[in-house]
């Protein structure tokens, strides 16, 4: 969700563009300061068209990355195609970034409404749609909120108590939940690489900060760091909110629980258009989640989702045809940012095009909608094609097949007949797995390699001993996988408590003429990791007793994907995944926040795969066409 700022100038596609000067208008700038109901005052930054005589609508984002090198909106990659044909747009610092006033607050909980004067972030988007509808001349009283990241979190949460001018919204990559599946935690398990500098990041000063490393690769970092106690006692010393957060809240209580936005969210409120990316390093689970939960209750047809081949808004800065090394055939950027994104807030702010259709409708490889909507558009890897769906995830349409390991590495969709049968492993979290190929770079140093690990070659950890893997024969036909992945680990551990992480990868065959240096590749489709603490019950945790046998059913969120013939299918399994995730002591402390360096423990894993102790993967497999 966070990036450091010259990132965060990709990310909300701060990067310039040239545009041919026949194609776009002219845009002049002004910067004011807006008062919020409390008199805090939040610098913003207004752009308006030079040369047009018709009533524009404006367009929002708010973030806490600051505005103030905000270039004209016809440079600005990521909403170039919507500036062409003029709005107004609105970049404003919220409250305690950068140039606004007030105390920031990571994801400010929403304010007690029996007190008049209590102030929240729908408030203040609130008030400054307000103020921007009374004071931009020439606005046709119609407004669209938009971003990626924190700014999709912002973007939804003044979507909640709209005001009145707030015709539509374009939630993009906003987290959902902080301890379930985005940015800080993964099933309970601490992201620690990623919550120990995002939060210096945002909470040391007033503006995006870096943590001082003495060391450029942070994998030899960290592990010299030893136990989480020793932040506060080396290096922040308590003067960081959100780490103080972390360390108070090791479990799924309120606190969590009332920041998350399925606690905050009801029915759409307005149409709703969410944007997520298959490999997301931040919050992929989280528009996921506000979709899923909002479309319980949408019963005027107003939620909307976009499902793509791309990192963390990725959608908003590049071409899109190609992620780390994965090749898409298709500019699917582009795509999004013209066929998409501008003729969704055309049609909600300036009436154009037909209204949205809730039935399917092809979308062909240019990307076009032609002015309709499907309920779901995503783009199947693989086969490298946009497909539309009436629903995410698709119903009726898959079957799940359940993909068992075997003996000897082997992976079959034939159910094991074998008796007590397992592999094992041992687990040193003295020697962690690494999560990318070291040097582990800061996460938001220049040169970082942190946005596109999620497409990385696995073979970098495939003959570890402490990473077990299983494979398909070649497959002789092409299984497509579109909807929810669900792995079932029957597993256990010598310690009282185990980190489980589960890897769902694609073979690429060893001779791969096509692109010879693909060859063997192995591309990670999904992933995550689950806790073993909280197999039962995630805001009590509980230790696991030794060697006994447990099913752990670890949520590896969505795919829609073509394993094609003659590539293989891969599983692998391992407990360590450092330094993204913080190191499990393998030993049972009411709190690993507090756990001291005799706590670490070394500990043999079992992944089971008998015939009543099947570990599996569940895989919604779609006919094939």
């Amino acid at each position: 969700m966070k990036l450091f700022l010259i990132i965060c100038l990709c990310v909300f596609c701060f990067e310039t563009y040239a545009q041919n000067a026949a194609d776009t208008l002219a845009y002049s700038r002004r910067v004011v300061s807006i008062t919020m109901r409390d008199g805090v005052m939040l610098n913003t930054v207004i752009y308006s068209p030079q040369k047009t005589q018709t009533p524009l609508p404006i367009l929002l984002m708010r973030t806490p990355y600051g505005v103030d090198k905000m270039p004209s909106p016809n440079k600005i990659e990521y909403i170039a195609d919507m500036a062409k044909e003029g709005y107004f747009f609105a970049f404003q610092d919220i409250r305690g970034r950068y140039k606004s006033e007030g105390t920031f607050e990571m994801q400010r909980f929403t304010r007690d409404k029996k007190n008049s004067k209590a102030i929240d972030e729908s408030t203040d988007t609130y008030d400054a749609i307000e103020w921007l509808i009374k004071n931009i001349p020439g606005n046709n009283g119609k407004v669209g909120m938009y971003g990626i990241s924190y700014s999709g979190w912002t973007t939804m949460i003044g979507s909640i108590e709209p005001h009145p001018a707030l015709k539509a919204v374009s939630e993009q990559a906003s987290p959902s939940d902080m301890w379930i599946g985005d940015d800080f935690h993964h099933n309970g398990a601490f992201r620690l690489s990623y919550g120990f500098e995002y939060a210096y990041m945002e909470e040391a000063t007033k503006e995006d900060a870096h943590f001082p490393f003495d060391k450029y690769d942070t994998y030899e970092w960290y592990l010299k760091l030893g136990p989480l106690s020793n932040v506060n006692e080396k290096y922040f010393h308590g003067k960081i909110p959100t780490w103080n957060d972390f360390a108070n809240h090791p479990n799924y209580d309120e606190f969590w629980k009332k920041q998350s936005l399925p606690y905050r969210l009801g029915a759409p409120t307005v149409p709703n258009l969410h944007v997520a990316g298959y490999w997301d390093q931040e919050d992929f689970y989280g528009p996921l989640k506000a979709y899923e939960v909002l479309e319980k209750k949408d019963t005027k047809n107003q939620n909307f989702i976009v499902i793509g081949p791309w990192n963390h808004g990725g959608w908003g800065r590049s071409k899109g045809d190609k992620l780390g090394n994965i090749k898409f055939d298709a500019p699917t950027g582009e795509q999004f940012r013209k066929e998409i994104q501008a003729p969704w807030f055309a049609f909600h702010l300036k009436g154009k095009n037909e209204p949205p259709k809730p039935e399917a409708i092809p979308f062909n490889t240019s990307g076009r909608a032609d002015g309709k909507f499907p309920e779901a558009v995503t783009f199947q890897t693989g086969s490298n094609s946009w497909q539309s769906y009436t629903a995410w995830p698709p119903t009726g349409q898959s079957t799940f097949k359940n993909l068992y390991f075997k003996a000897d590495g082997k992976l079959s969709f034939d159910a094991p007949t074998d008796k007590d049968s397992f592999d094992s492993y041992v687990s040193d979290p003295f020697h962690p797995v690494p999560y990318r190929n070291r040097p582990i770079e800061a996460t938001y140093s220049p040169g970082s390699r942190w946005f596109t690990w999620l497409t990385e070659d696995q073979r970098f950890v495939n003959n570890r001993p402490d990473v077990m893997s299983w494979e398909t024969e070649v497959l002789t036909d092409d299984i497509t996988v579109t909807g929810n992945l669900l792995a079932n680990l029957f597993a256990s551990t010598s310690g009282t408590d185990s980190d489980w992480i589960v890897k769902l990868i694609d073979v690429y065959p060893e001779e791969y003429p096509s692109d010879p240096k693909m060859s063997g590749y192995q591309f990670m489709i999904a992933n995550d990791v689950f806790r073993g603490r909280f197999r039962n019950n995630l805001d009590k945790p509980e230790a696991v007793k030794p060697d006994e046998v447990n099913k752990y059913s670890i949520d590896l969120h969505a795919a829609n994907h073509v394993f094609r013939k003659g590539h293989k299918i891969m599983v692998q399994v391992q407990s360590t995944w450092f330094p993204i995730i913080d190191r499990n002591p393998q030993k049972f402390v009411p709190n690993i926040f507090e756990a001291k360096e005799s706590d670490f423990q070394v500990a043999t894993q079992r992944v089971y795969r008998s015939a009543t102790q099947a570990s599996h993967i569940q895989l919604p497999v779609m006919p094939n066409k």
